[in-house]
Parts: structure tokens; sequence; C-alpha cells
């Protein structure tokens, strides 16, 4: 179908991957953007142009989220493909990758051609998927990562389990670097981290909740990264949680290692006090951190150190979360909430603008391959239009995801998406 021309005028255009910070305007058609800038003349366009007065809003690449459980095939009572893209919508991200524990998990061509039907037929977001390290995540067999790259596989990551056996990491980092593909880990000790269920601390003692030690993490980065400098492979540490793990992080990258990672909004916007009673919603993987922690997450986000904000979307149903904290699922979503949460680095007077946009954009797009993340003539009109200074609630009953797991529900923030722009479609408009 045929776009025609349209131009968002009176817009503060913000591109991180260039440094652009102007008024200005952007003109798409086709669902390609043409042109854009502080000198984009409304009386040189096409003469049925639709003109559309953004006075008051910042127009940015649409967000990139790495790191979102669709729970679809397999888990539709908990989200599904097309949920996820509402949720994803609503939040302005144009793009996200989606982990392969799904069930059956994407260890196969048929499961990856099988997501990319799927979100072709929804018709929102643009959606790209990981494949397994190993067959069925267990941490034995390697998955033929050629093949599911060849497919459409961007990276390879058991999701939420560590690969613990330090031969089949050190295989699957020197198979995938033959391809120049990404290995993820999320770095935890498993045995440290068996049964645990919080932060090992004063907290989790007077609660009386068995405990995850920061040592988990860290154990599990050291022996990484020294399997990364045998390997040569290409290697990201996911939601880093602790100032331990940034430390190693930080240090292997002074060393010219190829060694990047990301961090979730939960683990610079809430430490473990948000327990609170027993709340499980706030229980998640990692654990939420000391508030000693959550300072050196905002600090390695400022400088650099961690390279780009995750929503870590994890669709829990009620049933799974109104438990007992020690059996309720781990897990929050994060779609919706991932740009006000991020803008609280920007309010906190943490991180500039572009720099925070830039977690979310191009450093996501260009880390992994992905396409979009900047402005760019004749690139697909992936494009979100929002207030970052526009106060809100955050209000569980009005998430698009299908599961409402959040720890923000009644969370005053600032910023709101406006519209969300694919391939030039508008997908969402805010309506108040």
């Amino acid at each position: 179908m045929s776009l025609g021309p349209t131009l968002y005028f009176n817009v503060r255009l913000l591109d991180p991957a260039t440094g652009l910070d102007t008024m200005g305007a952007l003109l798409t058609q086709d669902g390609i953007v043409v042109d854009y800038g502080a000198e984009l003349e409304k009386n040189s366009l096409p003469s049925k142009a639709k003109m559309i007065d953004c006075t008051g809003l910042c127009l940015s690449p649409g967000f990139i989220d790495i790191r979102v459980h669709l729970r679809e095939p397999g888990e539709e009572y908990k989200e599904t493909i097309e949920t996820a893209g509402q949720a994803a919508a609503t939040g302005g991200v144009t793009a996200m990758v989606c982990l392969p524990n799904t069930k059956p998990p994407i260890d196969d061509v048929s499961v990856v051609e099988f997501i990319a039907r799927r979100a072709r037929e929804a018709k929102l977001v643009k959606v790209y998927t990981y494949g397994t390290v190993t067959r069925a995540t267990e941490g034995e067999q390697l998955t033929e990562m050629g093949l599911l790259s060849e497919a459409g596989a961007v990276a390879f990551t058991d999701g939420t389990r560590a690969i613990s056996n330090a031969m089949v990491m050190s295989r699957a980092l020197s198979y995938a670097s033959g391809f120049g593909l990404i290995i993820v880990q999320h770095p935890e000790e498993p045995f440290l981290a068996k049964d645990g269920v919080m932060n090992e601390s004063e907290i989790s003692t007077r609660l009386g909740l068995p405990g995850i030690p920061n040592a988990a993490e860290a154990i599990m980065l050291e022996r990484d990264v020294r399997l990364v400098e045998m390997t040569g492979g290409r290697y990201h540490a996911a939601h880093i949680s602790t100032a331990d793990g940034i430390a190693i992080i930080r240090a292997a990258k002074s060393r010219g290692l190829n060694i990047t990672c990301d961090t979730a909004p939960h683990y610079f916007s809430l430490n473990e006090n948000a327990i609170g009673d027993y709340r499980s919603f706030a229980k998640l993987s990692p654990p939420l951190r000391s508030e000693d922690d959550r300072l050196a997450v905002v600090s390695a986000l400022a400088d650099g150190t961690i390279d780009i904000i995750a929503s870590d979307h994890s669709p829990q149903d009620q049933e799974s979360k109104r438990l007992p904290f020690i059996q309720a699922e781990c897990g929050a979503i994060g779609l919706e909430t991932l740009l006000p949460l991020t803008l609280e680095l920007v309010h906190n007077g943490e991180l500039s603008l572009l720099k925070a946009l830039e977690k979310i954009t191009s450093k996501p797009a260009s880390l992994f391959n992905l396409p979009g993340g900047k402005l760019q003539r004749g690139a697909p009109a992936d494009i979100v239009l929002f207030d970052p200074d526009k106060p809100w609630v955050l209000r569980e009953e009005k998430f698009s995801s299908k599961s409402k797991n959040s720890p923000y529900d009644g969370r005053p923030v600032q910023g709101i998406v406006h519209e969300t722009i694919v391939d030039g479609r508008s997908v969402f408009k805010f309506s108040p």
C-alpha cells in the first residue's frame, strides 16, 4: 500500500548516532524517511503532504529492545507476539529481539520461521529472534548456529539459563566467532544461585529468604572473560546488576576484549527494598540488589561501561506471581515502561537525553547489527514521537501487555510516547 508524504514539523529532532539535537522537521513517504533537518521548508514539499504539528514533542529513531520474552509459542496465556507487539508500540519500541526460551525453544530453523511469520501477520513492530546456544537450552550439545543465523537469528543465548559448562562455552565462543556471531550470557553461577530468591543481604536474612550472592554474577563473568581471551569470541553479558560484575567488565574492556553488556531499568530504578514485605512482583532474575549496586549501575551507564538498556520484558500470569515469595515466578513486564524509566536518568541529571536515548536506539542496533536505530535518509521510517517531560503515573490496568506483573504500579514518572511509526505506518497513538 502506498503511503503519501507526511511532514512532522515543529519537532525536536534527536539522533544519538550523529549527535543531532535541533528543532526541525522530518518528511516520510511510502514508508521511507525522505528528508529531515532544521532547514526542511514546508513550502518545498509535495502539494498533498500531510502536515503534523509536533509542538512540544521530540522525534527520535524508534527504540530497539534486545531482551524480550514473547512467550509464544508455548505460553500464549502469558503473552503473544501480537500482545507483545501492542505493548512495544505503546512504549515506542519499533524493533525487539525475542529470547529463545519458548516452548519449543528456538533451537531449530522452523521455530525461527514461525516467529517471523507470526510477526508479519501481527503487522505491528519488527521482531527478531535469538537462537539457543545449546539444544533445548540444556547446556550440553551446541545448536547449528550457522543455519540458525542464515534463517534470521541475530545472536545466540540460552536466555535465562547460564551456560555453566566451561568447555561448552569455550566451544560456543569459538564456533560463533567463525560466523561473526555474539554469544549472550545470563551471568549467574547456577550452583551459587540455586534455591536463592533475592539478593543475599541483611534484608534477606531478616525476611528469612534464601539469597543469591553478588559473587554468583562475578564468578561467571570472571570465567567467561578468560574464555573470551582464549577464544577471541564476541561476548555480551545480559542484565548486569552488581558493582563487582561492572568492575570485571570495565577491566575486560580496558584490555581490548570484545565484550559488551546491558542492564535493565529494574537495576538502576529499584533496589532490594522494593521487595518490602514479600512483594512477589519485585522478584526478578537476577534479583534486585543493594543501593550501592544500583548506584554502580547508574555510574556504569554514564561512563559507557554498560552499553545498552533492555527492558527484560518477562510477562507472568497472575497465578504465577500471586504466590508466596519463594514459589512465585521471576520477572516483570517492561516494554511500556522502558522510556519513562530510562528518562529518570535524564531527569535526575545522571545522563544527557542523547546519551540515554543512545542506550535504546543506536547502541543496540550497531552492536547486534540490526537495521534502524538512527535517522537516515532512504531508510525505513521507524520513528517515535514523545514528550520527555510529561508527568504521569504507571498503572497496572493501563498496560497493553497480556500480563500485568510490574513492580512499578503507582510510580510517578515523566516522559510518555505520543506516536510510534513503523515503516511509515502509525502503530500507536496516545489518547489521554
